[in-house]
């Protein structure tokens, strides 16, 4: 799985990055947290490869500072992506509402404040992971690099992916569909707006939303079995947490299966890109038709 997202996601999130630096000659708002997004998901796909080979010859030794590097780029890209994502959806609310730009956070200045504040933000969320990490090495002579879900002290960490769960996870999902319902109750009491394109990017809000739903979900929801079943009081045999990590196994590659569909998102969302886009192929058709 991690093999096939990599070819696949690498290809797709590096045409898009290449996209808006070479053929989009005026940001917006929504391009500045849809190149955020897919720069994001360039670094953590280029982490895959090695996961890859190190899974598949059941190598468990890391270089502790690759250890920490590769756990973090991998979170983050994980709860930046829904970040991003939301505040897309919150863009496309507002422009609904403020069709000629005039409010704030619609401005561009806006929008890369906004940005900066996301990385810090988690981050922030992020670092006590990497504590976990540093001290779960430490106790292992800094060879073996461990899972989230195979982490130090269960009920410590328990509390800590729960409560990362709800602020990551729960909480930006609600955004996104409480927005892309927003944008559905403005577009109903604005009968003569119907039809017009912000009809599309409403769908495709909803669609993203159900993509973070059904992709996400697995992942938080093992990740807390994994941490319960290891709690000592509950003494649940090894038999059952043996399947419960497989299970967790499984929901990892499904979860960071949004970094091969996101680049779909980014065709979708903005004219303005595919426009660019097509004008680009227009002019280097016309250069290579015009040369002897």
């Amino acid at each position: 799985m991690y093999g096939l997202e990599f070819t696949i996601g690498f290809i797709g999130n590096l045409f898009v990055v290449l996209g808006y630096v070479f053929c989009l000659p005026a940001w917006k708002s929504t391009n500045v947290y849809l190149f955020n997004l897919s720069v994001s998901d360039l670094i953590f796909l280029c982490t895959l490869p090695e996961l890859s080979h190190n899974y598949t010859y059941n190598l468990k030794k890391f270089n502790a500072s690759v250890c920490m590097i590769n756990r973090y780029i991998l979170n983050v890209n994980m709860y930046s992506s829904i970040l991003f994502m939301m505040w897309v959806s919150v863009d496309r609310f507002l422009l609904l509402c403020h069709p000629q730009r005039e409010h704030i956070l619609l401005t561009l200045k806006a929008a890369v404040c906004i940005t900066i504040m996301n990385w810090i933000w988690v981050t922030i969320q992020i670092a006590p992971l990497i504590v976990f990490i540093i001290q779960d090495l430490d106790q292992n002579g800094w060879t073996v690099c461990r899972d989230f879900g195979s982490l130090g002290e269960a009920k410590v960490i328990l509390i800590y992916t729960t409560v990362l769960t709800i602020t990551g996870y729960v909480i930006p999902l609600l955004a996104l569909f409480l927005s892309s319902q927003k944008m559905v109750s403005v577009l109903m009491k604005r009968e003569e707006m119907r039809g017009t394109s912000f009809q599309r990017p409403v769908r495709i809000v909803r669609i993203a939303a159900f993509m973070f739903l059904l992709l996400y979900t697995p992942i938080h929801v093992m990740r807390i079995a994994r941490f319960t079943s290891r709690l000592p009081e509950l003494n649940v045999s090894q038999c059952i947490m043996d399947y419960i990590n497989s299970a967790y196994i499984v929901s990892r590659p499904i979860a960071y299966f949004h970094s091969v569909i996101n680049p779909v998102f980014y065709f979708l969302m903005t004219d303005s890109f595919k426009e660019a886009l097509q004008d680009k192929w227009r002019q280097l058709k016309r250069m290579l038709m015009t040369k002897p």
